[in-house]
């Protein structure tokens, strides 16, 4: 009977056993599908992330290629500016 009793008890221990990995399982499992849809979370926001730095560096580009017309403008104009004062100087000058 004792035997019997010890038996009973080593199958209760197992079954403890058993069901405290059968929770670590199920909390692994969790974990796992938790990752996986912060991962995949993540993952859209970094396409989003990374469309939205295209479109920014499309933008620079653009107003790079402005900032550059509007310097060849300016010194076009002064360029002109200071023909129009030379010649004024001139005139002056002759008078």
């Amino acid at each position: 009977m004792a035997s019997m009793a010890e038996g009973q008890l080593a199958f209760e221990g197992s079954a403890g056993d058993f069901q405290s990995l059968e929770e670590k399982v199920y909390r692994t499992i969790q974990l796992l599908k938790t990752a996986r849809t912060e991962r995949a979370a993540a993952e859209a926001e970094t396409a989003l992330l990374q469309g939205q730095l295209e479109a920014k560096v499309l933008e620079i580009s653009a107003l790079q290629s402005q900032v550059e017309a509007l310097r060849n403008e300016r010194m076009e104009a002064r360029s002109r500016i200071e023909k129009l004062m030379g010649e004024v100087d001139t005139i002056l000058e002759q008078e």
